[in-house]
C-alpha cells in the first residue's frame, strides 16, 4: 500500500477520480459496491479481476454507457480533471478526451482498416493536415495495419481488428483510453506486442491508459498500479510491482505461491480461505 507522502502525490496528479461508486441494473441488481479508484495522469492503471468481477461495468460507468443496459449509478461520483462528469453523455465525455476501447475488437466489419481509423477522428475540428499526421502516427505504432489499410476490416484477424479499435481511439486525440480486455481471445505473442504499444504510446504520446485485464500477470507487468476487483468491490490496491510480489497475488491470481506453481485444484480450494472474505 502507498504511504501518506505517495498517496497525497497521487491525489494531486489525479486525472480521473472514481469515488464510492454503486452501479445497480434494472433497478434491484447491485454489481459495483463502493467502487474506488485513481488514474494518474501519464499513469498505466489496471483493473484486475476475473469473469463477473465488475471491471467492465466499472469502466462503461465511467464512460456514461450504463443507461443503454439499464444500468445507473447510484452512488458516489465520477471526476474527471477536477470536474463531475457522470451525468454527461458519452459524446461529451469524447470530447473532454475519454475514449473507451469496448471488449471484443468492436469495427465497422464493411469498412476498410483506414476508414476504421478515420472514423475515430469524427469529433475533431483541427483540420484535414492533423488527421493525417495522426493517421500515419498510428501506423507506425501498428505497421500491420498500414499493411491492411485497404482491408475490409471484417476480413482481418482478432490481432488486427484490436490494433485497429485501438489505434481508432488514437485518431480522436485522447488524453484517456478505458481499454477493455484487450488480451481476449489473442494468442500469448499478439498479447505481448498490444501491451508493449500501450505502454509505448504511453509513454511517447503521454496518453493515460485505465485497462480492465483477467490476465494479471501480463497487466502487472505493464501497468504502474493496479487495483483487484471481486464481486463489485476493490479487494486490493497498490503499485504493480508490489502486487507482482505479493503472497496473496501469487496464490489466487498468478497460481503461484512460495513453494512454485499451484495446480488448479489447490488454488480453488484455497480460495475460501481468501483474508478479505472473512
Amino acid at each position: 500500500m502507498l504511504d501518506a507522502a505517495a498517496t497525497t502525490a497521487r491525489t494531486e496528479e489525479a486525472l480521473l477520480e472514481v469515488n464510492n461508486i454503486e452501479v445497480i441494473y434494472n433497478h434491484v441488481i447491485l454489481v459495483l459496491k463502493g467502487v474506488s479508484l485513481t488514474v494518474p495522469r501519464g499513469g498505466i492503471t489496471a483493473l484486475l479481476g476475473g469473469n463477473g468481477a465488475g471491471k467492465t461495468t466499472t469502466l462503461k460507468a465511467i464512460s456514461n454507457l450504463l443507461h443503454s443496459e439499464r444500468g445507473e449509478v447510484t452512488k458516489g461520483s465520477i471526476v474527471y480533471k477536477g470536474e463531475r462528469v457522470q451525468d454527461l453523455d458519452p459524446a461529451a465525455l469524447v470530447t473532454r478526451g475519454v475514449i473507451q476501447v469496448m471488449e471484443g475488437r468492436h469495427c465497422f466489419e464493411h469498412l476498410t482498416v483506414e476508414e476504421n481509423l478515420l472514423t475515430g477522428a469524427y469529433t475533431r475540428k483541427d483540420g484535414k493536415a492533423a488527421v493525417e499526421a495522426d493517421l500515419e502516427m498510428v501506423y507506425t505504432y501498428f505497421p500491420r495495419l498500414k499493411e491492411r489499410r485497404k482491408s475490409q476490416a471484417g476480413y482481418t484477424s482478432g490481432g488486427e481488428q484490436q490494433m485497429t479499435a485501438i489505434g481508432r481511439a488514437l485518431m480522436s486525440r485522447p488524453e484517456t483510453i478505458l481499454l477493455d480486455e484487450p488480451s481476449m481471445g489473442l494468442a500469448p505473442q499478439l498479447v505481448e506486442q498490444i501491451f508493449e504499444i500501450v505502454k509505448s504510446v504511453n509513454e511517447n504520446e503521454g496518453v493515460s491508459f485505465l485497462l480492465a485485464e483477467q490476465n494479471t500477470n501480463v497487466a502487472l507487468r505493464f501497468a504502474h498500479y493496479g487495483y483487484i476487483l471481486e464481486s463489485g468491490r476493490v479487494v486490493m490496491d497498490g503499485p504493480a510491482a508490489d502486487l507482482r510480489e505479493n503472497p496473496d497475488v501469487k496464490e489466487f491470481y498468478l497460481g503461484m505461491s512460495d513453494e512454485g506453481r499451484k495446480s488448479f485444484r489447490d488454488v480453488r480450494s484455497y480460495r475460501r480461505r481468501k483474508r478479505w472474505l472473512a
